[in-house]
């Protein structure tokens, strides 16, 4: 049986080497990725929620590759998500070498290949496998994995650190534009009113349907059907069935939970009486433990309290926001207005797409400021997002917290984020920057 399996995989693997390297390469929306740099001798890992642009991105890469010059044949691609390859093993991933080898001596010996590797971490083993590509110098190589965990945990164990990880997450506004033939002006500054009105309608639909690449253009009933699959599969491949979860029940109600009270505190002691309550058998560490599978297959985004001492960064509470701000009106049936948490959650993911690292902000006097970033030079910001500060009583609300905020972190830029232009306060500190999110976001 094991050798009949070993056929099925050489003939599988074969097949979708061949088809990779026929036929033209897919049209794809390029992603901008600021901070993402190649290095010559490492794996770069894609990660990212299943159907957030992983496949794509490789075939961008793939393009860009074609169109400066690399022939056809060293652009292989394999997705290991195919239920013909269910048990395949590291050790058989061989195969492909030798069956590549045979078919382009020539480029094979060259050692000029860039490897793409799809959902990799499907097969046992497979960082054995990318080290020794590495080890042999046989091309450049991309792995991507729906799960950071796993992809993480491997990298740093096994292949010491000889990979670079790379974020995708649904599209930007910027990227969700060019998807859709929407121009976007290079600068906000000096636009017309009917200039500005275009931008805003553009930024208010994408904040209410989403980044997620398939999505765009469906009505409303099948972008939130299609947007409740991905979820639904998230949970039962990436986690229900890769961590053998046995409190479902559990897990699904915290889901529904965090998607639809975005940008609101989540207290795993309040959650865990809560589920007490409704007569649900689960431990403390159980909870803890599936927040942070949800975090890990990126469905889940949780920022942490800035503080110097992990004490209290863990006993307070964490904010909890989805992947996506078109999540929120599908699980969310209050009725309430979404417009302010689906910005903050916007505002979130635009940070981790710049490769800041987030935290929130409470003050000494117990005022709260959303977001803590510091970028990979280091440089912080405090970014607090209100979605109308036109209001007297607004602004003061929440430019006081951003003021004292900046006394404790004073070399942090101070700035609010709003939705529209008419959203500005009538009056703020010139320390302080207020501008839309959209214009903020579009400085890419």
């Amino acid at each position: 049986m094991a050798h009949d399996n070993t056929r099925v995989f050489k003939q599988v693997l074969e097949e979708k080497l061949f088809a990779s390297l026929e036929g033209p390469l897919p049209e794809v929306t390029p992603r901008c990725l600021p901070g993402v740099v190649e290095f010559t001798g490492k794996s770069m890992a894609v990660l990212g929620m299943r159907r957030a642009g992983k496949t794509t991105f490789l075939h961008q890469i793939r393009r860009e590759r074609f169109d400066a010059g690399a022939p056809r044949e060293t652009l292989p691609y394999i997705n290991f998500e195919d239920e013909r390859l269910s048990g395949l093993k590291a050790s058989q991933l061989g195969h492909l070498l030798d069956i590549y080898a045979r078919r382009f001596p020539e480029c094979h010996a060259s050692k000029k290949m860039l490897w793409c590797f799809d959902e990799i971490q499907l097969v046992t083993g497979w960082e054995r496998f990318i080290r020794r590509v590495l080890d042999a110098e046989l091309g450049e190589v991309y792995v991507t994995g729906s799960s950071a965990a796993l992809l993480s945990k491997e990298i740093a164990t096994s292949m010491r650190g000889r990979a670079w990880e790379i974020l995708i997450h649904p599209f930007s506004f910027v990227e969700a534009c060019s998807h859709n033939d929407i121009a976007l002006p290079e600068t906000c500054e000096a636009l017309s009113q009917s200039e500005r009105l275009r931008v805003e309608a553009a930024f208010d639909s994408w904040l209410s349907s989403g980044g997620f690449p398939e999505a765009q253009g469906l009505n409303v009933a099948r972008r939130r059907q299609l947007l409740k699959d991905y979820v639904d599969v998230a949970i039962l491949r990436d986690v229900i069935e890769r961590h053998q979860i046995r409190q479902v029940a559990a897990l699904r109600w915290m889901v529904s939970h965090i998607l639809a009270n975005a940008a609101s505190s989540f207290s795993v002691e309040k959650f865990y009486r809560a589920l007490k309550s409704q007569g649900i058998q689960i431990s403390k560490d159980t909870v803890h433990q599936l927040l942070a599978f949800l975090q890990d297959c990126f469905l889940v985004r949780v920022v942490w309290m800035e503080s110097q001492s992990e004490r209290q960064r863990m006993s307070n509470p964490r904010k909890c926001y989805p992947v996506d701000s078109g999540l929120i009106p599908v699980f969310d049936r209050s009725g309430r207005s979404n417009v302010g948490h689906a910005l903050e959650t916007a505002v979130l993911i635009e940070l981790e797409r710049r490769r800041s690292e987030v935290t929130y902000v409470r003050t000494q006097s117990g005022y709260e400021v959303d977001f803590f970033g510091r970028d990979a030079e280091g440089k912080e910001e405090l970014i607090q997002v209100c979605a109308d500060a036109s209001d007297a009583a607004t602004a003061t609300r929440e430019l006081r917290a951003l003021i004292e905020a900046g006394r404790e972190f004073p070399q942090a830029t101070m700035r609010l984020l709003v939705m529209h232009r008419d959203g500005f306060p009538s009056d703020w500190p010139k320390d302080v920057v207020v501008e839309t999110a959209y214009a903020w976001m579009l400085r890419r």
